[in-house]
């Protein structure tokens, strides 16, 4: 399984960016698709999860409300759209994926998923 993150770039203040991330390989590995975010000098944090069927998608709660999560099954692609963005949302956005879903209540930790792609910088000046 490959994931290939791609949409980021550098926005002002209260504009909007939508990332990608493009799964190849079997789309029986990817039952679970996550993004993740990483600042300079911080940890990594999960944003938002999806499963490739139905199910809630739960957001960091500092972007509730500005992110949305989708998924093309087709395309064995995932979005987020991220609008009304701001300078703390500055960092390198990861894609992650795992065969199996997870409780909604851990897939926003890191240590689940088995696959990641390489990151998008995203930059939100002031």
């Amino acid at each position: 399984v490959q994931l290939q993150a791609s949409g980021g770039g550098l926005v002002q203040t209260g504009g909007s960016l939508r990332l990608s991330c493009a799964a190849s390989g079997s789309s029986l590995d990817y039952g679970l698709i996550a993004w993740f975010r990483q600042a300079p000098g911080k940890e990594r944090e999960g944003v938002s999860c999806i499963s490739r069927g139905s199910g809630s998608t739960p957001y960091l709660s500092s972007v509730r409300g500005r992110f949305t999560i989708s998924r093309d099954n087709a395309k064995n692609t995932v979005y987020l759209q991220m609008n009304s963005l701001k300078p703390e949302d500055t960092a390198v956005y990861f894609c992650a994926a795992r065969a199996i879903r997870v409780p909604t209540s851990s897939c926003l930790y890191s240590v689940f998923y088995d696959y990641w792609g390489q990151g998008t910088l995203v930059t939100v000046s002031s």
